[in-house]
């Protein structure tokens, strides 16, 4: 009987022939054609119009792979060439008026992120949200567990914009907290925990995130040199930024 429901529960057939490899590789490929095929005909007269319609501004070029679920009175800001991926959530609760949610151009967010926006959060042009992730600009409750236990909410103090600046990176399952601003092409190490601003092409980790290394995947174009300083009457070799190669030459 254990062997019956076995076979039931994880049947298992014998290896092909391998005759039958070819034709069957076709029909498998014309299921997943088939799928897709059908998911982006959803997208196109289903997804995309409501989706469009709950925001406020919407560029050109949006691509999604599920219909986002945003809860609250959020105002919805998205640019041009925008990638939403599947499951993404957005919610906010009456504790300000107006919060506002601005995706600008060329921004992507992974599978399963969850943003709670209560005030503002920010993601700039170029900057990537991998999966997994959460953003919030606050906490959600207060800090005093009599006033958790009574639901009151927040004080405006405590909930303090979110910035994600031009070109960086959130590793997935990464946690921005209230009030961070994560600076221009920084980038945030997976399953960390930001409490505190990231300054520009840094890359930080950990929980509470830390930064490792500072002047961290700064652009191919950027040339650096060597430049000598003097430190307490000692010669000390230290970076900097110069111009362009293309200026250079």
């Amino acid at each position: 009987m254990r062997n019956a429901l076995k076979s039931f529960y994880r049947p298992q057939i014998p290896p092909l022939p391998r005759l039958l490899r070819p034709p069957l590789r076709f029909f498998y490929e014309l299921h997943y054609f088939v799928v897709v095929a059908f998911r982006s005909l959803i997208t196109i007269f289903y997804r995309l119009p409501l989706f469009q319609a709950r925001c406020e501004k919407v560029g050109r070029n949006l691509s999604i792979d599920g219909l986002p679920f945003v809860s609250g009175h959020v105002k919805i800001e998205i640019g041009d060439n925008v990638y939403l991926g599947g499951k993404i959530v957005v919610i906010s609760g009456k504790m300000l008026d107006e919060p506002r949610l601005v995706i600008g151009d060329n921004a992507g967010l992974g599978w399963n992120v969850i943003i709670a926006v209560n005030r503002e959060v920010v993601i700039e042009e170029h900057a990537r949200v991998s999966y997994d992730c959460r953003i919030s600009d606050s906490d959600g409750h207060p800090r005093e567990f009599d006033l958790r236990n009574a639901d009151v909410p927040p004080e405006p103090k405590d909930i303090r914009p979110v910035r994600i600046c031009r070109g960086a990176w959130i590793g997935n399952g990464s946690h921005i907290m209230k009030g961070v601003t994560v600076g221009e092409g920084a980038v945030i190490g997976a399953n960390s925990v930001v409490i505190s601003d990231v300054p520009p092409f840094a890359l930080a980790m950990g929980n509470p995130a830390e930064v490792f290394i500072r002047g961290f995947g700064k652009p191919s174009t950027a040339k650096r040199t060597q430049k000598v300083t003097k430190v307490n009457g000692q010669p000390e070799t230290t970076r900097a930024e110069s111009i362009s190669n293309d200026q250079a030459l």
